[in-house]
């Protein structure tokens, strides 16, 4: 499996590592998988998500540790063994010789990665920037949008805390108006949601912030609808992808948005540590780099990847995990993920004194969903799921969300999902 060093950089011109024939990707799984794949052709994505032999497949990739349930990918996810391997690789070879392995062989990596990542997102390859995670990205275009004082921006108290600091840094900075709408989830009417931001905006409003899939609690928001009605009045949005990329099937321009950011590092299984920024086209030359640049006003996107020394490993493995991604593919893999939540969630929502504060329809929710008992705060439910379960979930208190947050993802066995729903049959009849 493993290739030697001259073999490697050999290649490594053609690399972004993970997209030539020599991938760890291709040694690994492509033979298996296009073996199995062939199986299940017949399947539908929904069909195919109940099909446990071929997610047991899926699941050996995953080195995880078995003596505890990860149920919190909402976080982060681990990275198949691949996408370590690569990772790892790419390290060695870059402590051979930093300089000249890091900046003339491994930098040379970015433009084939961003293209994979253009075809993945359904972009030009020049409308993507790789970065480290949607704080970077989103922060990025929140801190470079030239408004001025008095300008309106549309939020929700239910947004990533980082992002409404940020836009809070911006009104204390340049004294722009940020007006939060706050709603109670889960909602199951698009309308509903695309009304309250309607209303909200007025002649000054210039920006709407939306999260694609509520982070607290998996709520699907109707991006693309939110993104007419706003533009019909002339005003911009911004999407939060940080739990849509590489879980929802879906391109980046079909939402219709401005800009988009988001992690890799969460249903991708990208390494630790990476995320991507979109920004349409005609739009990258009036949005300023977070970091210096010597042509600020540039229609480059690359402009705002100055970040100086970086982890190349880090970024060059991204590909080992599109290879993998794109091997299952996007909407099986969705189908996947929204079946394990069903499977689980359907069965909790049965039992007394718990209850569940995400939707199940498929419309508006997939992997995350949160669950309360009575009685219970989420920091006692999440430290009983632990201590006596070794189940690792994360609690939530945020604005008007009081909850356990349950995040699945394709490694997760149904066994594990069975060990959840006993925990919160016995944790509930026991009452504390």
């Amino acid at each position: 499996m493993t290739l030697n060093r001259r073999s490697f950089v050999k290649n490594a011109a053609a690399l972004a590592g993970a997209f030539s024939v020599n991938s760890l990707f291709q040694q690994a799984h492509a033979a298996d998988l296009q073996k199995i794949n062939e199986r299940v052709g017949h399947l539908t994505p929904a069909q195919l998500a109940a099909d446990e032999d071929y997610w047991f497949f899926i699941r050996q990739a995953y080195p995880v540790n078995r003596n505890i349930i990860i149920l919190n990918n909402g976080g982060v996810s681990p990275a198949p063994l691949v996408v370590q391997q690569a990772v790892e690789r790419y390290n060695q070879l870059s402590n051979e010789g930093p300089s000249y392995f890091m900046w003339r062989v491994l930098d040379q990596g970015r433009e084939p990665l961003r293209e994979q990542l253009a075809l993945l997102a359904g972009t030009l390859p020049g409308e993507i920037a790789i970065n480290r995670n949607a704080t970077e990205s989103l922060n990025t275009i929140i801190y470079g949008l030239n408004l001025k004082a008095g300008d309106e921006v549309i939020g929700t108290k239910q947004d990533y805390p980082n992002m409404v600091q940020a836009w809070r840094q911006r009104a204390m900075r340049d004294g722009i108006v940020y007006n939060q709408l706050s709603f109670d989830f889960p909602i199951e009417n698009d309308d509903t949601i695309v009304a309250a931001y309607e209303k909200a905006i007025t002649p000054k409003t210039r920006i709407i912030h939306v999260t694609h899939v509520i982070n607290w609690v998996g709520q699907i928001m109707p991006v693309q609808k939110i993104c007419r009605m706003a533009h019909k009045k002339g005003v911009g949005v911004i999407v939060d992808g940080a739990h849509s990329f590489g879980l929802l099937d879906f391109k980046i321009p079909d939402l219709e948005c401005d800009y988009f950011g988001t992690s890799l590092h969460k249903f991708l299984s990208a390494p630790v540590g990476s995320g991507m920024m979109w920004i349409k086209k005609e739009k990258i030359a009036s949005i300023w780099p977070l970091m210096c640049n010597s042509e600020p006003h540039s229609e480059d996107i690359r402009k705002f990847e100055t970040l100086g020394t970086r982890s190349f490993p880090i970024e060059q493995g991204i590909g080992e995990a599109i290879n993998f991604h794109n091997a299952i593919g996007s909407k099986r893999k969705e189908e996947r993920i929204r079946y394990l939540k069903n499977y689980w969630a359907e069965q909790a929502v049965k039992i007394p004194k718990v209850k569940i504060h995400t939707s199940l329809k498929s419309q508006y929710s997939c992997a995350i969903c949160g669950v309360s008992i009575d009685g219970m705060t989420p920091q006692q439910l999440d430290g009983a799921l632990f201590a006596n379960y070794k189940i690792h979930t994360t609690a939530i208190v945020w604005e008007n969300i009081s909850a356990v947050r349950v995040t699945p993802h394709v490694y997760t066995s149904l066994a594990d999902l069975d060990k959840l729903v006993k925990a919160l049959k016995e944790i509930a009849a026991a009452g504390k």
